[in-house]
């Protein structure tokens, strides 16, 4: 259990059961916590955290972690771009991010087991195996599941009225149609499961557009009671989480979630895209990744501790969009298509939270479920590939500059300073002031840690 920061060590130590108003175990285990304290505690900078989630599995090898000595089949079609921190280069369809490179902690030696899209998010968002990964397909989400790590925090760390603890754009992670397990409250609960919002602004980027399940918030259009279901969605969509909400409490809770932000005129600001300066607007293109990306920033600074955005040029799903699992055509779709379209918007946020001062208390987490084979394929692609991958980090106290881990000369494992998504998870944690061995409870009142990795040396 986590200590919520209103609640000091001298407060519960001097506090009765009902005035605090916890159980008698969360009581009892709330003082001794509070015992082995100190009377204040530093924790992270970060008040909320953004992760940009490329969907698909992005190449490191043509992006954060180019192998520019090795041979053509590994090295592929791209050259290498210097950086604005001496000694790094990225692939050189990267220019905006090359020059944030004094802001980013790039990790070039990621690992986990699972080569199944759905399994590695699985594993990138729990921090935990998958079950059944002796099989390929992927599973739907359950109340069995791990609960991801936005679950996690939007258990211990607030919004403002009206708005959710945890927030996913501008889509559900699906594949061909169907949720997967990994990015819900698991056995948390439902009321921890991140909301799914459709960005309302921002053109198609060489793909369609499908909801796909997402609530849709049109800050414009006047709603009363009466279409707070219909409009909103959210109890519907929690009906195809196969039991994820089912409970009561849960449906309790959404429903009072749904009616606060369609009533709420702060929920309705933070969500209007108009409010945007036109320039600001253009600094993130106007196409669906970049739009979302903005929003993730408005949502970030009106209090929402986490924004998850699925980061594609388009429509992310099944066979007729543009998402990063480029099995076919690697070098083509990722210089015309897919890098363009989450190159500039996401060095656009990094200056737009500095612009705003919010960089120092805004984690920016660049992730993905996977890396892409070594070996290029007979169809100029690469495949799947988890034994390494590269993500990065920004803001919230991590300091810039620095690349940790390296991958072998092939970029097919790490070399040095291998590490999980367990890790991950700690530095996240860690970065948003939760200790990462706090502990949570199942629903069966078993006590097990946030993370069973340990935080990277990044700050």
């Amino acid at each position: 259990m986590i200590l919520p920061p209103e609640i000091t060590r001298r407060k519960i130590l001097g506090a009765s059961l009902g005035c605090l108003g916890y159980s008698l175990a969360d009581f009892m285990q709330l003082r001794g916590i509070a015992a082995g304290l100190p009377e204040t505690r530093s924790g992270g900078r970060a008040k909320s955290c953004i992760v940009l989630f490329a969907w698909g599995g992005m190449s490191h090898l043509d992006t954060w972690d180019p192998k520019p000595d090795g041979p053509r089949e590994i090295r592929g079609e791209f050259d290498t771009i210097a950086t604005a921190t001496a000694g790094v280069r990225v692939g050189e369809h990267m220019p905006y991010l090359a020059k944030q490179t004094e802001r980013l902690a790039i990790v070039r030696s990621m690992h986990h087991g699972s080569a199944a899209h759905g399994k590695a998010m699985y594993w990138n968002f729990t921090g935990h195996a998958p079950p059944q990964e002796d099989t390929a397909a992927n599973l739907p989400p359950s109340s069995a599941d791990w609960p991801s790590f936005p679950a996690v925090i939007s258990k211990f760390k607030n919004a403002p009225q009206g708005l959710p603890p945890a927030i996913r754009l501008p889509y559900p992670l699906v594949d061909n149609g169907s949720l997967q397990a990994g990015e819900y409250g698991g056995w948390l609960g439902g009321s921890y499961t991140p909301i799914v919002i459709r960005t309302p602004k921002g053109k198609e980027f060489g793909g369609v557009s499908r909801d796909l399940g997402a609530s849709r918030i049109d800050p414009k259009e006047a709603i009363n009671r009466k279409k707070l279901s219909s409009r909103l969605g959210l109890l519907g969509h929690l009906d195809r989480f196969g039991g994820v909400g089912a409970a009561l409490d849960d449906l309790s809770h959404f429903r009072g979630l749904a009616a606060d932000m369609l009533m709420s005129p702060v929920v309705r600001r933070a969500f209007d895209l108009d409010l945007e300066p036109p320039a600001v607007r253009a600094k993130f293109g106007d196409h669906i990744c970049g739009q979302s990306i903005l929003l993730a920033r408005r949502l970030a600074e009106a209090g929402v501790p986490i924004v998850t955005v699925a980061c594609a040029a388009g429509d992310l799903n099944g066979s007729v969009g543009d998402h990063w699992d480029t099995h076919k055509d690697n070098f083509n779709r990722l210089k015309k298509t897919m890098l363009p379209a989450f190159d500039r918007p996401a060095a656009a946020l990094l200056d737009d939270l500095s612009e705003r001062g919010m960089l120092d208390e805004t984690l920016v987490v660049f992730l993905t479920e996977f890396g892409r084979t070594p070996k290029i394929n007979g169809g100029a692609g690469r495949d799947h590939f988890p034994n390494c991958y590269s993500i990065a980090l920004a803001g919230g106290g991590i300091r810039g500059g620095q690349v940790y881990g390296t991958s072998d000369r092939s970029g097919a494992e790490p070399a040095e300073n291998g590490c999980t998504p367990a890790d991950l998870h700690a530095t996240i944690f860690e970065a948003l002031g939760l200790p990462h061995k706090a502990t949570i409870t199942d629903r069966l009142g078993r006590p097990f840690p946030i993370s069973d990795g340990s935080p990277l040396p990044l700050t």
